[in-house]
């Protein structure tokens, strides 16, 4: 069997329009200019709690759906079709956000409350030159594996057409030509597939280990590794599910996307809808039956005191029963307009659920929620950094795209 790669056709991807790219960078010079305002106001604090908690989302959004391609490509799943690689065009975001890692560290005395506080010997931990460096560490072997992943798919995308120059050429290297080539091609990818799917769950339980539990030091959830990395992958079905049905209402059934796709992403993510409910639910139940006040002062803070306990009900609502009941109906998840409107909430709501565990470490005895205009134009900021990420990967590498109409200027 001949498993020679076919030359990939000039002119027969549609990379996205110029336009794209200044709509990203226009989102993102805002979200720049509110955090930049914010600094300079009277509470800093809550720009940086704003930066913190969109560098979470936004770059747990991309590491799932690259794992999305990663895992489905390691257990040999046939059906995905174009969705990876739409999926692996969401790794232009991972030097951006080692970009928005590095930068948490100017935060470091508004973002972390431990460091005015006894730790009763977790100094050994909690520290800030230790914490940077193994989550620095942790970031640069997830983002490595995930390029890594990418180069391999991009050597057989790439076909005979050649690589082309710059990035293209230092990404995907000599494109193999003989059977055995391929063969050694698709080895390596399946190796470099594998290893990111195991560093994503060691890398975001650390993350969440160290950036969003550590904000109150004395609470501890075994359980909060998982329940981060599954959320991770949850907003990254979304996302994913967003672009694909954006490409399939801009270009139609040229676009190769079909209603089995969606559907078949929308029973993915209906499933992690219930894993994410399940976890958020086991977490409260056994720390309930528990009744440890350490462990118990966290949840009631969140659950039961003013103004967290009606944020509590909003994301569980938005995230969970919304979504559990629409998408029973099998028909909602091929129709892509209606998925936009779903995963775009679930989104926002995951958003809210950020807030939800960060702010009360961060704003002690608030009588109403921190939220407000700079917390919304950071996620506009965000949102056009996402944005520029995928317009600049899709057009850099259009091998990505699903084959359709001619390429649009």
């Amino acid at each position: 069997m001949n498993t020679t790669m076919p030359p990939v056709q000039p002119g027969r991807r549609a990379a996205p329009p110029r336009s794209l790219l200044m709509f990203g960078a226009v989102l993102a010079a805002a979200g720049l200019a509110a955090f930049l305002a914010g600094l300079f106001s009277p509470h800093p604090q809550r720009a940086w709690q704003a930066f913190l908690v969109n560098f979470l989302l936004w770059s747990a959004m991309a590491q799932g759906a690259v794992l999305f391609a990663a895992l489905t490509h390691t257990v040999k799943a046939r059906w995905t079709g174009p969705l990876s690689g739409l999926a692996e065009a969401f790794a232009g975001f991972f030097p951006l956000s080692f970009v928005c890692f590095l930068v948490l560290l100017l935060g470091k005395d508004h973002l972390f409350p431990w460091l005015h506080e006894d730790l009763h010997g977790k100094e050994i931990w909690l520290n800030i030159p230790f914490l940077f460096t193994r989550d620095g560490i942790g970031f640069l072997i997830l983002y490595g594996l995930g390029w890594a992943y990418l180069s391999q798919d991009l050597k057989l995308k790439l076909g005979a057409s050649g690589p082309g120059g710059g990035l293209r050429r230092l990404l995907a290297g000599r494109i193999p030509q003989s059977d055995a080539e391929i063969q050694r091609v698709q080895s390596r990818k399946s190796l470099w597939g594998g290893l990111y799917c195991f560093a994503y769950a060691l890398v975001l339980s650390l993350i969440g280990f160290d950036l969003v539990m550590s904000m109150d030091p004395h609470w501890v959830s075994t359980l909060f590794g998982a329940y981060q990395f599954v959320k991770a992958f949850y907003v990254g079905l979304g996302a994913l599910i967003i672009l694909a049905a954006i490409i399939h209402l801009r270009r139609g059934s040229s676009a190769g996307i079909a209603a089995a796709h969606f559907h078949d992403v929308g029973k993915l993510f209906f499933a992690f809808c219930l894993l994410w409910a399940d976890f958020f639910y086991v977490q409260l139940t056994v720390i309930w039956y528990g009744n440890i006040p350490e462990e118990t002062s966290y949840v009631i803070l969140r659950t039961l005191t003013p103004p967290w306990n009606a944020l509590t009900w909003v994301v569980f609502i938005v995230c969970f029963v919304i979504p559990f009941v629409v998408l029973i109906n099998r028909r909602v998840k091929t129709m892509p307009s209606a998925m936009i409107a779903l995963c775009g909430m679930v989104i926002l709501g995951i958003w809210l659920e950020h807030l939800l565990l960060l702010g009360p470490a961060l704003n002690h005895a608030a009588a109403e929620l921190p939220l407000g205009v700079t917390d919304g134009l950071v996620f506009i900021g965000f949102l056009g950094l996402m944005v520029l990420a995928l317009a600049c990967t899709l057009k850099t590498f259009p091998e990505l795209l699903p084959p359709g109409s001619e390429e649009t200027r």
